[in-house]
């Protein structure tokens, strides 16, 4: 089913992009610079992308643009009632198509006064390697006390079709009131998923092959619920962060939130059996956002050693949190997996960010295993709300340490995912307007150097402008969700027919 998002202001601003006018044989050069939105301006795209339309936010009465390749082959697009420069699907899939590879160069015109002007051509660099079809997200409203109006959905980046995997309640209702995240497919497929679903109705989706179940993964001798997902590669085998959380707000402080962690281990979770079994449970370590090594014999994750929390009951430890929420820093480790005892190895340093001065989340290895990529900031894991992070690479081969600059801005770029083929990263970014995350996406070349993010192309360009909702936990998958949005509430609903997980030693 094909879903269209309403957002306030969209019905009375958005008008379709008018018929295309006429590049003109004259023009001067104007004398302002080029602003437009989203910035496409020098970007990497896969040559599969959706038209990048975009607004001219420079002053004018007319626009027109013209995108031409190294033959001379060009498309355009034009208005004579805003500035929308919107490119026919057709046209523009037969010119990026035909162009990977090589370099387009764009030239904007706008008319003011009955005067055409252009601006200096802006490059489109056509990388030679698709990005995975389809894109994932939550999209949740900025409120931090009650489940309404959230729900994951799908994004085919060939086009601008979007489609809803799950919706809760539209409206708030205290018998059915619910909250759904941490979506997440085993190896790029959808053939296996798994969301958790909060509050009412709770427990953990599963898709499996055409089967459905919801199961309740609180067991004694596990710390808490399961929290952060992480698929073996190939085997029906989930490894979770149990997690203890909370959140704080800031009285003073240029971000607004912290969530926290007063306690998280790290469990195995055999989906066959429906059996869970610890594979960290320490006293004085947190260890929380796992992630499987593409062969499948290592785990990465993140941990804080917090020595206050030795010897204390967990009553007590979200004040000792709180009291040092920014001395709280988390580095990344790694611990090897044997297939065939599954039984797990001493955890090893990875990134030791606590030296540093910083602290990691969300720690991801490339599907060819040599890069491990995650989000660096000064203090906690849960990044999304720090204005500081930043995406950063390992080099496991060389073990070299460094930022992804181009693709980085000055406010936050955290969670993050590649794609199949390694050479795509997407992330949330709030680098527009501080204040909503939006899907941003980097080409990741060969010589491990990220290429300048762009914004989540849209069919109308002010789109992102519009909408007072933020893209949560952004995931790459070569195929369409399966189950039905029917088929998902029918067994998220269904309280009478919860599996229950075991505890194995």
């Amino acid at each position: 089913m094909k879903h269209t998002i309403i957002y306030i202001l969209s019905v009375l601003l958005f008008t379709a992009c008018a018929p295309k006018l006429s590049v003109p044989e004259q023009s001067q050069a104007a004398t302002d610079t080029l602003h437009i939105y989203p910035d496409y301006e020098e970007v990497t795209i896969p040559a599969n992308i959706a038209p990048m339309n975009f607004l001219v936010d420079n002053a004018g009465d007319k626009f027109v643009c013209k995108m031409e390749a190294p033959d001379g082959k060009y498309i355009t697009a034009g208005s004579a009632e805003d500035s929308r420069l919107c490119f026919d699907s057709l046209e523009w899939r037969n010119l990026v198509q035909e162009n990977r590879g090589k370099t387009l160069k764009t030239t904007v015109y706008v008319e003011r006064e009955g005067q055409w002007q252009h601006f200096p051509a802006f490059n489109t660099f056509v990388a030679e390697e698709d990005i995975d079809r389809y894109l994932s997200y939550r999209l949740i409203e900025p409120s931090y006390e009650i489940y309404r109006q959230l729900g994951l959905y799908q994004r085919d980046l060939q086009n601008f079709d979007e489609y809803v995997i799950y919706e809760n309640n539209r409206e708030f209702d205290e018998e059915n009131n619910h909250c759904v995240n941490c979506h997440n497919y085993q190896n790029y497929d959808t053939d296996r998923m798994l969301f958790h679903v909060r509050a009412q109705h709770g427990g953990t989706v599963f898709y499996d092959n055409g089967k459905l179940r919801k199961m309740n993964m609180r067991v004694d001798s596990v710390l808490s619920n399961c929290v952060y997902p992480a698929w073996h590669p190939s085997r029906n085998w989930v490894v979770f962060s149990s997690n203890l959380t909370g959140q704080a707000f800031h009285v003073v402080n240029k971000n607004k939130i912290e969530v926290i962690d007063y306690g998280s281990d790290l469990v195995f979770f055999d989906a066959d059996k429906g059996t869970l079994t610890n594979i960290l449970k320490t006293d004085t370590d947190m260890e929380t956002f796992p992630c499987w090594a593409p062969d499948g014999k290592k785990i990465y994750f993140c941990v804080a050693d917090f020595p206050p929390f030795a010897g204390t009951p967990a009553a007590s430890r979200p004040d000792s949190v709180m009291r040092h929420w920014d001395k709280v820093r988390y580095n990344i480790k790694s611990i090897t997996f044997d297939e065939q005892t599954r039984t797990f190895g001493e955890p090893q340093m990875e990134v030791d960010c606590a030296v540093m001065g910083m602290s990691a989340t969300v720690p991801r290895v490339s599907p060819d295993g040599n890069y491990l990529l995650f989000t660096l900031g000064s203090f906690g894991q849960f990044h999304i709300w720090h204005d500081d992070s930043d995406l950063w690479v390992k080099d496991l081969r060389s073990g070299e340490i460094y930022p992804l600059e181009n693709a980085n801005s000055d406010n936050v770029d955290s969670y993050h995912a590649w794609s199949s083929n390694g050479r795509w990263i997407v992330f949330s970014s709030r680098r527009e307007d501080k204040n909503f995350t939006r899907p941003a996406i980097a080409y990741f070349d060969k010589e491990g150097k990220a290429h300048k993010a762009f914004i989540l192309p849209q069919e109308d360009p002010e789109y992102h402008r519009l909408l007072f909702k933020s893209y949560n936990v952004p995931e790459l998958t070569r195929s369409r969700v399966k189950p039905t949005p029917e088929e998902l509430k029918k067994v998220v609903y269904d309280d009478e027919n919860v599996q229950k997980a075991t505890y194995k030693k």
